[in-house]
């Protein structure tokens, strides 16, 4: 993979992104810092403001919004079904499962103390053209502000792309695999992106199964390593019923991918 060229975008509108603006500046950090007046989710590839941008990679630093409390997420923009919050319905961004990895396991390194870090399933807009990522505070106003969690998070955003730069003249391999199938916060596939060689570009939680075949090759076309992507990890009692499990069997391995389930790895 070639040296990617990243960059941060941060809306106004948005508490969480400007607490973590304000880490990031102090950090001294080189990479390219936009500000849109816009909500993040919001930021359609059709905006004006994807003009300026000339970098291959962005990292939205935003807020989360949920019923957690103390915790740091990420996760890959997009919509499997329905678009409620931004982009459009059944399209997803370009993802990188090499990205998503080392973001996530910084994430995990020296987290504050009662804060838990997670990855989401793909979800929620814009949908650009450009590779990208979220990375938040959540799940609240009052966390939102909290100075400790944009530290870390200003510090992980720095740390990883120092990393994923100096990996790439090194060409460290893992092995890119799609996540099909339990809860939006992945607690079985946050320990596979943690602990193992498998790296998961996007994820597809049970609440937008049955699988399709279009949802398939969406998130094999919106993965940058697909040209070594034949891997479809399975959270197996998060895949619905037994009628249903067979249906997406049958469907991935007609797409010639190879399944493992959590409980193999």
């Amino acid at each position: 993979m070639k040296k990617e060229k990243f960059c941060i975008v941060i809306s106004k509108k948005d508490e969480a992104g400007i607490n973590i603006l304000d880490s990031l500046k102090n950090l001294g950090i080189s990479t390219p810092i936009y500000i849109t007046k816009e909500d993040s989710i919001f930021l359609e590839e059709k905006n004006e403001f994807w003009k300026q941008v000339k970098e291959d990679f962005v990292i939205f630093a935003t807020k989360h919004q949920g019923k957690q409390e103390k915790i740091l997420s990420i996760h890959a923009p997009g919509n499997w079904r329905k678009a409620d919050f931004g982009g459009q319905e059944g399209k997803v961004c370009l993802s990188s499962s090499k990205i998503l990895k080392t973001f996530f396991q910084e994430l995990n390194s020296n987290l504050p103390e009662r804060w838990k870090a997670t990855m989401e399933a793909t979800h929620h807009g814009p949908l650009i053209n450009k590779p990208c990522l979220f990375i938040e505070i959540g799940s609240n106003k009052e966390n939102w502000k909290k100075k400790i969690a944009a530290e870390h998070i200003a510090k992980v955003i720095k740390d990883s792309v120092e990393k994923i730069q100096k990996e790439n003249k090194e060409d460290k391999k893992f092995i890119t695999a799609i996540a099909i199938g339990g809860p939006h916060y992945c607690p079985n596939f946050n320990k596979i992106q943690l602990n193992s060689k498998y790296a998961i570009s996007h994820v597809i939680p049970e609440y937008c199964l049955p699988l399709t075949k279009g949802m398939l090759e969406e998130a094999i076309n919106k993965t940058l390593e697909k040209e070594n992507m034949n891997t479809i990890i399975l959270d197996w009692k998060g895949c619905g019923k037994s009628e249903q499990r067979q249906q997406m069997i049958d469907l991935i391995e007609k797409n010639n991918l190879k399944v493992i389930r959590t409980s193999e790895i």
